[in-house]
């Protein structure tokens, strides 16, 4: 027992050094990736765009949810009027950056790392390095800043749809004043909170992005090798949001 617990800490060591490297080599090769804004462009749409229709509906019906679930807990202490501000806290400072970084693992991290996976499959990466190309500066660089970029922005939707679907439920169904629920929002949302949600957003792209770039990058040239890079991209996306989700919250605090 003790000697599979020591061979897993290894091979966890191992395979966290592996991602620190390929994460170096993002970085370095990102200056001169950035000189190519058709390639990010297009994968800001990739990642952003295709992903918009997924982030509008979960925001609307998470906020829907949350205006159901606070009108309920606030009635009982007589505080109906300060669900808008229930409603923006908790989307901004945590439910829009963490369920935003979920879906995105489950959409454009998948979309990624089986992209990837194929070409690796395909040799069509192999291709590109006979070619004196380097496939991460031209391939995998501008995937990763796409899903970089792209992460806050779908984060911002996402909490400005809940915060509309919130409303819908107080205030048009439930009864609670639309000046108050406005009013107290905007004197209690401060910008720190604002700030800790763009920074989380932010940490979860770049986590995300990664996972999804490398798994496919390093992937087995086979079709179960790329099921099983998707496999693992949401799985430890996953577990990863969750854990820095703690992280920043604690030192925010």
């Amino acid at each position: 027992m003790a000697r599979e617990l020591w061979d897993s800490l290894i091979e966890t060591l191992e395979g966290l050094g592996s991602v620190v490297r390929f994460l170096v080599r993002l970085i370095v090769a990102t200056p001169r990736a950035l000189t190519r804004y058709d390639l990010i462009s297009q994968q800001i749409f990739n990642s952003g765009a295709l992903s918009l229709v997924i982030i509008m509906l979960s925001g609307l019906f998470v906020g829907m949810v949350l205006g159901l679930q606070g009108f309920q807990l606030l009635q009982r202490f007589g505080s109906e009027e300060a669900l808008g501000t229930a409603a923006a806290i908790g989307l901004v400072k945590e439910l829009g950056p963490v369920v935003t970084a979920l879906l995105f693992a489950g959409r454009a991290g998948t979309a990624l790392a089986s992209e990837l996976g194929l070409m690796r499959a395909t040799d069509q990466l192999s291709a590109i390095e006979m070619m004196a190309v380097d496939p991460i500066q031209r391939v995998v660089v501008p995937r990763f800043l796409g899903g970089v970029i792209a992460m806050p922005l779908l984060a911002a939707i996402f909490s400005v749809i809940g915060i509309y679907g919130a409303q819908l439920i107080g205030v048009q169904i439930m009864g609670v004043d639309s000046g108050s629920f406005w009013s107290q929002m905007r004197a209690a949302v401060s910008l720190s909170d604002i700030n800790e949600g763009i920074v989380k957003s932010l940490i979860f792209g770049v986590a995300c992005s990664l996972i999804a770039v490398y798994e496919g990058y390093n992937a087995t040239p086979t079709a179960e090798g790329v099921g099983r890079a998707t496999t693992r991209t949401v799985v430890t996306s996953a577990v990863v949001i969750l854990f820095l989700d703690y992280l920043i919250t604690a030192a925010f605090l």
